[in-house]
């Protein structure tokens, strides 16, 4: 078939693949004008992104969790309880989900010392206002120390589903199961730390 440029400015008999290689360059294709089905599966190598490209969480699918954000704190001031009633340890983190879909791992560590009398002594963890982690950790300080001290760490992990995207604030309590010991938290250069990272669903 001929190539006929018509009156109108289109040009008809032009087969597929009848322009030279290189005749089309990046000026003489529209802005826009390449659409998803043109691209063929497969096509765009991981060459073909820039380093610096920035490619939203939310663009990534896959069944696998993702490590969003992580936040972290020590705390090694010093506080005490010969009281069964729960206190504050001190140690307490806040975090920002992304997404209501989000879970948060909870990784905590309290440092625990018992002064006087053998006592057991009680961490728990809470989001805000909610106790989370199931049953409370429970463990006795060395029952056979002659001394009366002994040290010990207390060390929890809590995959927790806050559904939220505001902030919330992870901390740990603790008590002391019999009034004729002292449970002290953080003693001499004892300190307890605690680690919150976000997973992506």
């Amino acid at each position: 078939m001929a190539i006929v440029i018509n009156g109108s400015g289109t040009v008809t008999g032009l087969a597929v693949g009848g322009l030279p290689d290189g005749t089309v360059d990046a000026d003489t294709l529209a802005a826009n004008s390449v659409v998803t089905g043109k691209i063929t599966d497969g096509a765009i190598l991981n060459a073909d992104i820039n380093s610096s490209a920035s490619i939203a969480g939310s663009k990534i699918n896959g069944s696998f969790g993702k490590v969003l954000q992580v936040v972290n704190a020590v705390q090694a001031t010093e506080v005490s309880s010969n009281s069964a009633t729960y206190a504050d340890t001190g140690l307490t983190l806040a975090i920002t989900p992304s997404a209501t879909s989000s879970k948060i791992l909870v990784i905590a560590s309290n440092d625990c010392k018992k002064a006087g009398a053998d006592t057991w002594t009680n961490i728990r963890c809470y989001r805000d206002s909610t106790e989370i982690g199931g049953t409370i950790i429970g463990r006795k300080i060395n029952d056979t120390d002659d001394s009366g001290t002994s040290q010990s760490v207390f060390s929890f992990t809590i995959l927790d589903s806050p559904s939220s995207t505001s902030a919330v604030t992870y901390k740990t309590q603790f008590n002391t199961n019999s009034g004729g010991g002292t449970i002290r938290i953080n003693s001499g250069s004892g300190s307890s730390t605690i680690c919150l990272m976000e997973i992506g669903a």
